[in-house]
Protein backbone atom coordinates (compact mmCIF):
# COMPACT_ATOMS: atom_id res chain seq x y z
CA UNK A 1 0.00 0.00 0.00
CA UNK A 2 0.92 3.48 -0.85
CA UNK A 3 2.70 5.48 2.34
CA UNK A 4 0.19 8.00 3.70
CA UNK A 5 -3.10 6.53 2.17
CA UNK A 6 -5.81 5.37 4.19
CA UNK A 7 -8.66 3.21 3.64
CA UNK A 8 -10.29 3.96 6.48
CA UNK A 9 -14.25 4.59 6.09
CA UNK A 10 -13.77 3.75 2.45
CA UNK A 11 -16.48 1.84 0.75
CA UNK A 12 -15.74 -0.79 -1.74
CA UNK A 13 -18.31 -3.22 -3.90
CA UNK A 14 -16.02 -6.56 -4.96
CA UNK A 15 -18.04 -9.19 -7.08
CA UNK A 16 -16.45 -12.73 -7.00
CA UNK A 17 -16.40 -12.80 -3.28
CA UNK A 18 -17.24 -16.32 -2.74
CA UNK A 19 -13.82 -17.88 -3.74
CA UNK A 20 -10.26 -17.01 -4.95
CA UNK A 21 -8.96 -13.56 -5.92
CA UNK A 22 -12.09 -11.26 -4.85
CA UNK A 23 -11.94 -13.53 -1.30
CA UNK A 24 -8.75 -12.36 -0.67
CA UNK A 25 -9.43 -8.85 -1.96
CA UNK A 26 -12.14 -8.82 0.75
CA UNK A 27 -10.42 -9.77 3.52
CA UNK A 28 -7.32 -7.04 2.97
CA UNK A 29 -9.51 -4.64 2.25
CA UNK A 30 -11.37 -5.08 5.44
CA UNK A 31 -8.50 -5.59 7.48
CA UNK A 32 -7.85 -2.00 6.33
CA UNK A 33 -11.03 -0.87 7.03
CA UNK A 34 -12.98 -0.52 3.82
CA UNK A 35 -16.59 -1.19 3.93
CA UNK A 36 -17.99 -4.17 1.90
CA UNK A 37 -20.39 -4.88 -0.36
CA UNK A 38 -19.66 -8.64 -1.56
CA UNK A 39 -21.35 -10.37 -4.48
CA UNK A 40 -20.90 -14.25 -5.29
CA UNK A 41 -22.45 -17.17 -6.39
CA UNK A 42 -22.04 -19.43 -2.41
CA UNK A 43 -24.01 -17.69 -0.40
CA UNK A 44 -22.67 -19.85 2.72
CA UNK A 45 -19.16 -18.10 1.79
CA UNK A 46 -20.68 -15.00 1.94
CA UNK A 47 -22.17 -15.80 5.06
CA UNK A 48 -18.76 -17.23 6.48
CA UNK A 49 -17.41 -13.54 5.33
CA UNK A 50 -19.99 -11.29 6.95
CA UNK A 51 -19.12 -13.22 10.22
CA UNK A 52 -15.46 -12.75 9.80
CA UNK A 53 -15.03 -9.57 8.58
CA UNK A 54 -16.23 -6.12 10.16
CA UNK A 55 -18.86 -3.81 7.89
CA UNK A 56 -19.94 -6.52 5.08
CA UNK A 57 -22.78 -6.73 3.44
CA UNK A 58 -23.56 -9.04 0.72
CA UNK A 59 -25.68 -10.14 -2.44
CA UNK A 60 -25.66 -13.50 -4.11
CA UNK A 61 -26.87 -14.54 -7.06
CA UNK A 62 -26.29 -14.56 -10.34
CA UNK A 63 -23.97 -11.73 -12.05
CA UNK A 64 -25.38 -12.14 -15.62
CA UNK A 65 -28.59 -10.73 -14.35
CA UNK A 66 -29.81 -7.12 -15.76
CA UNK A 67 -30.25 -6.19 -12.63
CA UNK A 68 -27.08 -7.08 -10.51
CA UNK A 69 -25.12 -3.93 -10.84
CA UNK A 70 -27.62 -2.12 -10.12
CA UNK A 71 -28.60 -3.73 -7.15
CA UNK A 72 -25.26 -3.86 -5.54
CA UNK A 73 -24.74 -0.31 -5.92
CA UNK A 74 -28.31 0.75 -4.05
CA UNK A 75 -27.10 -1.70 -1.31
CA UNK A 76 -23.99 -0.22 -0.72
CA UNK A 77 -25.94 3.39 -1.27
CA UNK A 78 -28.72 1.85 1.45
CA UNK A 79 -25.98 0.90 3.74
CA UNK A 80 -22.95 3.27 3.33
CA UNK A 81 -24.31 5.68 1.47
CA UNK A 82 -21.44 6.23 -1.05
CA UNK A 83 -19.08 3.65 -2.88
CA UNK A 84 -15.66 4.47 -3.74
CA UNK A 85 -13.85 1.45 -5.13
CA UNK A 86 -16.21 -0.61 -7.52
CA UNK A 87 -13.93 -4.12 -8.15
CA UNK A 88 -15.07 -6.56 -10.90
CA UNK A 89 -13.56 -9.89 -10.49
CA UNK A 90 -16.32 -12.53 -11.43
CA UNK A 91 -15.58 -14.61 -14.40
CA UNK A 92 -15.37 -18.07 -15.55
CA UNK A 93 -13.04 -19.93 -17.56
CA UNK A 94 -13.83 -22.51 -20.80
CA UNK A 95 -11.27 -23.62 -22.76
CA UNK A 96 -11.04 -26.72 -25.92
CA UNK A 97 -10.01 -27.11 -28.88
CA UNK A 98 -11.95 -26.31 -32.07
CA UNK A 99 -13.30 -30.03 -31.91
CA UNK A 100 -13.97 -30.25 -28.29
CA UNK A 101 -15.24 -26.77 -27.34
CA UNK A 102 -18.88 -26.83 -25.60
CA UNK A 103 -20.35 -23.73 -27.56
CA UNK A 104 -22.95 -23.44 -25.10
CA UNK A 105 -20.35 -22.70 -22.54
CA UNK A 106 -18.46 -20.96 -24.27
CA UNK A 107 -21.41 -18.88 -24.29
CA UNK A 108 -22.29 -18.52 -20.85
CA UNK A 109 -18.54 -17.78 -20.51
CA UNK A 110 -18.96 -14.43 -22.49
CA UNK A 111 -22.25 -13.39 -20.81
CA UNK A 112 -20.42 -13.47 -17.66
CA UNK A 113 -16.61 -12.26 -18.35
CA UNK A 114 -18.15 -9.97 -20.72
CA UNK A 115 -21.66 -8.75 -20.48
CA UNK A 116 -21.96 -8.50 -16.69
CA UNK A 117 -18.61 -6.26 -16.91
CA UNK A 118 -20.10 -4.01 -19.23
CA UNK A 119 -22.85 -3.77 -17.30
CA UNK A 120 -20.98 -3.54 -13.91
CA UNK A 121 -18.57 -0.94 -15.53
CA UNK A 122 -21.15 1.27 -16.90
CA UNK A 123 -23.43 1.13 -13.83
CA UNK A 124 -20.73 2.17 -11.72
CA UNK A 125 -18.57 4.73 -13.66
CA UNK A 126 -22.43 6.58 -14.21
CA UNK A 127 -22.62 6.87 -10.43
CA UNK A 128 -18.65 7.69 -9.74
CA UNK A 129 -19.03 10.63 -13.12
CA UNK A 130 -22.12 11.85 -10.91
CA UNK A 131 -20.07 11.76 -7.52
CA UNK A 132 -17.22 13.41 -9.24
CA UNK A 133 -14.78 10.48 -7.54
CA UNK A 134 -14.42 7.02 -7.67
CA UNK A 135 -12.18 4.11 -8.86
CA UNK A 136 -13.29 1.09 -11.35
CA UNK A 137 -11.24 -2.15 -11.71
CA UNK A 138 -11.34 -5.05 -13.35
CA UNK A 139 -9.20 -8.55 -12.81
CA UNK A 140 -8.58 -9.47 -16.44
CA UNK A 141 -5.86 -11.46 -17.57
CA UNK A 142 -2.64 -12.09 -19.11
CA UNK A 143 -4.29 -13.44 -21.68
CA UNK A 144 -5.88 -10.33 -22.38
CA UNK A 145 -2.56 -9.22 -24.32
CA UNK A 146 -1.37 -12.70 -25.34
CA UNK A 147 -3.12 -15.64 -26.22
CA UNK A 148 -3.05 -19.32 -26.54
CA UNK A 149 -3.96 -22.38 -28.56
CA UNK A 150 -7.37 -23.88 -27.65
CA UNK A 151 -7.69 -20.87 -25.45
CA UNK A 152 -8.93 -18.22 -28.03
CA UNK A 153 -12.56 -17.56 -26.52
CA UNK A 154 -11.35 -16.75 -22.51
CA UNK A 155 -8.82 -14.58 -24.17
CA UNK A 156 -11.29 -12.93 -26.37
CA UNK A 157 -13.47 -12.20 -23.19
CA UNK A 158 -10.48 -10.52 -21.28
CA UNK A 159 -9.52 -8.60 -24.82
CA UNK A 160 -13.26 -7.30 -24.65
CA UNK A 161 -12.71 -5.86 -20.91
CA UNK A 162 -9.48 -4.00 -21.45
CA UNK A 163 -10.27 -2.42 -24.73
CA UNK A 164 -13.29 -1.18 -23.20
CA UNK A 165 -11.41 -0.04 -20.29
CA UNK A 166 -8.95 1.73 -22.40
CA UNK A 167 -11.25 3.67 -24.09
CA UNK A 168 -13.41 4.95 -20.96
CA UNK A 169 -10.15 5.85 -19.68
CA UNK A 170 -9.47 7.95 -22.28
CA UNK A 171 -12.88 9.13 -22.41
CA UNK A 172 -12.74 10.08 -18.65
CA UNK A 173 -8.80 11.21 -18.69
CA UNK A 174 -9.64 14.90 -17.29
CA UNK A 175 -12.28 13.62 -14.77
CA UNK A 176 -11.24 12.46 -11.11
CA UNK A 177 -12.37 8.83 -12.15
CA UNK A 178 -10.42 6.18 -12.80
CA UNK A 179 -10.44 3.15 -14.16
CA UNK A 180 -7.49 0.14 -13.89
CA UNK A 181 -7.29 -3.30 -15.53
CA UNK A 182 -5.17 -5.41 -13.05
CA UNK A 183 -4.25 -8.73 -15.41
CA UNK A 184 -3.19 -11.70 -13.64
CA UNK A 185 -1.27 -14.81 -15.14
CA UNK A 186 -1.42 -17.71 -13.75
CA UNK A 187 -3.37 -18.02 -10.48
CA UNK A 188 -3.48 -20.62 -8.09
CA UNK A 189 -7.67 -20.84 -7.62
CA UNK A 190 -10.84 -22.64 -8.43
CA UNK A 191 -10.98 -21.47 -12.03
CA UNK A 192 -9.52 -24.37 -13.25
CA UNK A 193 -10.69 -27.42 -11.07
CA UNK A 194 -12.08 -28.59 -13.93
CA UNK A 195 -9.53 -28.80 -16.65
CA UNK A 196 -7.87 -32.13 -17.18
CA UNK A 197 -4.32 -30.82 -17.31
CA UNK A 198 -3.66 -28.10 -14.52
CA UNK A 199 -2.00 -24.84 -16.34
CA UNK A 200 0.73 -24.89 -13.82
CA UNK A 201 1.78 -28.55 -15.86
CA UNK A 202 0.98 -27.92 -19.05
CA UNK A 203 3.00 -24.27 -19.26
CA UNK A 204 5.54 -25.30 -16.93
CA UNK A 205 5.13 -22.95 -13.85
CA UNK A 206 6.59 -24.21 -10.74
CA UNK A 207 4.44 -21.66 -8.61
CA UNK A 208 1.37 -20.00 -10.23
CA UNK A 209 0.44 -16.55 -8.28
CA UNK A 210 -1.65 -17.02 -4.95
CA UNK A 211 -4.96 -15.29 -4.63
CA UNK A 212 -3.22 -13.11 -2.20
CA UNK A 213 -0.71 -11.44 -4.65
CA UNK A 214 -3.01 -10.65 -7.09
CA UNK A 215 -5.26 -9.17 -4.15
CA UNK A 216 -2.22 -7.14 -3.12
CA UNK A 217 -1.47 -5.43 -6.59
CA UNK A 218 -4.99 -4.49 -6.96
CA UNK A 219 -5.20 -2.55 -3.20
CA UNK A 220 -1.43 -0.97 -4.28
CA UNK A 221 -3.46 0.29 -7.13
CA UNK A 222 -6.42 1.85 -5.40
CA UNK A 223 -4.10 3.38 -2.71
CA UNK A 224 -2.23 5.38 -5.22
CA UNK A 225 -2.21 9.74 -4.86
CA UNK A 226 -5.15 11.00 -6.14
CA UNK A 227 -2.93 12.38 -9.56
CA UNK A 228 -1.99 8.97 -10.36
CA UNK A 229 -3.65 6.31 -12.41
CA UNK A 230 -2.66 2.84 -13.12
CA UNK A 231 -4.57 1.64 -15.55
CA UNK A 232 -2.91 -1.43 -16.61
CA UNK A 233 -0.55 -3.85 -14.34
CA UNK A 234 0.46 -7.18 -14.66
CA UNK A 235 1.15 -9.72 -12.56
CA UNK A 236 3.21 -12.89 -13.38
CA UNK A 237 5.13 -15.63 -11.69
CA UNK A 238 8.81 -15.33 -11.87
CA UNK A 239 8.38 -18.22 -14.63
CA UNK A 240 5.47 -17.50 -16.45
CA UNK A 241 5.93 -17.86 -20.29
CA UNK A 242 4.16 -15.29 -22.31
Amino acid sequence: MTVGFSFRDKVAVVTGASSGIGMALAKQLANEGVKLVLHGRREDRLRALEVELPSVHWLSGDITESDSANALLNCALNWYGHVDFAINNAGINHTGSIDAVDIDKLCQMVRVNVEAAYRFTYTFLKYFCDQERGHLVHTTSVMGYKVRESAGGYAGTKHAVEALCEALRLELARSPVKISCVAPGLVQTELHRDIAVHPSVSRNIARPLAADDVARAIVWVLSQPEHVNVPQLVVLPQDHPI
